[in-house]
């Protein structure tokens, strides 16, 4: 992999591990800059280009995920993002990738693995950008700019909740999400006591596959739900 330098933009407010961070990527030749919040790293981010961002999930003034919204919302930047955190239980790992991280690296940070993970993921995505917002699985379309859901070009309307059951399927398809998964996606650790999930899949499944010929959500019984061609 060729090692070209990169401008990153670390929004840490622990400022010793915010001048670790900088101190080790600069040693390898890169060019880093550093804020001590979201609000500050909005504002560098509206000033200065970057190839991508080391981002805190706690900080003061404004969080790491409350940032991260505006960066992808409000500005529609998809600038890659690696969120830094203490939070390693699966709801937060869920609930950061659909607010818009690329990555996610649990604290204590390995600072040479932190480093492969920034060049790795720049590489993948430069020349990639628009596509990067579109998820595809087989003749459905969601558009994650836009919120936009299509299947052979014919719309599809969507609730909140299931395009969030939605979105993570496709980015797994064709591979099994767990029931459990999907539900401590949308209600966290607040799971109703009856089977909630079970209707809005159904009426999930209603939406996607309807009058088509080829069915893409499937029920695997006992597990979870899978998204896909059933030759996949």
């Amino acid at each position: 992999m060729t090692k070209q330098p990169l401008s990153i933009l670390i929004i840490e407010d622990n400022a010793g591990l915010a001048a670790n961070i900088y101190d080790y990527l600069e040693a390898c030749g890169h060019h880093p800059d550093a804020a001590p919040d979201g609000e500050s790293g909005l504002g560098l981010l509206a000033i200065n280009r970057y190839d991508a961002v080391v981002l805190d999930w706690m900080m003061p003034r404004m969080d790491g995920m409350t940032m991260l919204e505006r960066l992808r919302q409000e500005r529609k930047s998809r600038i890659p993002v690696i969120v830094l955190t203490a939070k390693d239980q699966l709801e937060h790992k869920l609930h950061g990738f659909l607010t818009g991280a690329d990555d996610y690296v649990v604290k204590p940070v390995a600072l040479a693995e932190l480093e492969m993970r920034l060049r790795v993921l720049v590489q993948r995505t430069r020349g990639d950008v628009a596509a990067s917002q579109v998820l595809e699985v087989a003749d459905l379309r969601f558009d994650l700019g836009t919120l936009e859901v299509s299947r052979a070009g014919k719309p599809l309307p969507m609730t909140p909740v299931r395009r969030q059951l939605l979105e993570l399927l496709m980015r797994r398809s064709p591979g099994l999400v767990r029931r459990e998964e999907l539900e401590t996606l949308i209600w966290k650790d607040d799971v109703p006591d009856n089977d909630v999930l079970r209707s809005h899949m159904h009426m999930l499944r209603k939406a996607v596959d309807g009058d088509a010929p080829r069915k893409l959500l499937k029920t695997i019984a006992g597990s979870g739900y899978r998204l896909g061609l059933p030759d996949e």
